[in-house]
């Protein structure tokens, strides 16, 4: 069910205008919150670094609602850790190519290593005729991503439920901080800092999620 409430909530952002007030949802206890109330830098585009990559919150919400749909995130927890690890990766949705330090084929929203897009790209039939041109190559390969939307949003909720193990998963869904640090630190393999935490507090507090 929380699917469902999660795909209205991000729909909800992209189809009504800040100055309106959304129309209560009698599925939430408040009206849903919206993609730019958890990633509040993500307004506008304008002075972007690099433009062409940039997507504000009102543009990447129906890849992010689609996402939901076609990899199963059905709980908070989850779709917490999905949209802050983007939010975080992608500089609030300006990037999605490694600039810093600039490694080849690193990159989409979450700033996936080229290897797991690689895999990624091959989990997508669509992508199979164009691949195979594409080769290994970790450039082509992240740009077969980068050129769709869908995919390019989409490879968080891949990577979770691909390549995170059943009990990192059940730790966000219980929505607790450990459990989003295991995830952080386990799955990701990287390390939790202040202000990725920040981040991620900000996005479950949005989503009801509890973080204790």
């Amino acid at each position: 069910m929380f699917a469902v409430l999660i795909v209205r909530a991000l729909v909800l952002a992209s189809l009504f205008p800040r100055s309106m007030a959304a129309p209560a949802d009698t599925l939430w206890k408040r009206a849903p919150p919206s993609l730019l109330t958890m990633v509040p830098k993500a307004s506008t585009c304008a002075g972007a670094p690099f433009p062409a990559e940039c997507k504000t919150a009102d543009e990447a919400a129906p890849f992010i609602n689609q996402s939901f749909h076609t990899y199963g995130i059905a709980s908070p927890g989850e779709a917490a850790a999905i949209i802050s690890i983007m939010a975080f990766e992608s500089g609030d949705f300006k990037y999605n190519i490694n600039h810093f330090p600039g490694t080849a084929g690193q990159g989409t929203r979450n700033m996936q290593y080229p290897e797991y897009n690689l895999k990624y790209a091959q989990s997508i039939p669509e992508l199979k005729d164009k691949l195979a041109a594409a080769g290994t190559d970790p450039k082509a390969v992240l740009a077969l991503l980068t050129a769709n939307g869908a995919y390019d949003f989409g490879s968080a909720a891949w990577f979770l439920k691909t390549q995170c193990s059943d009990t990192v998963r059940g730790g966000l869904k219980s929505g607790s901080l450990a459990g989003w640090q295991a995830y952080i630190t386990q799955c990701v393999q990287t390390t939790v800092t202040p202000d990725r935490q920040a981040g991620w507090e900000k996005v479950a507090k949005a989503l009801g999620v509890s973080g204790q």
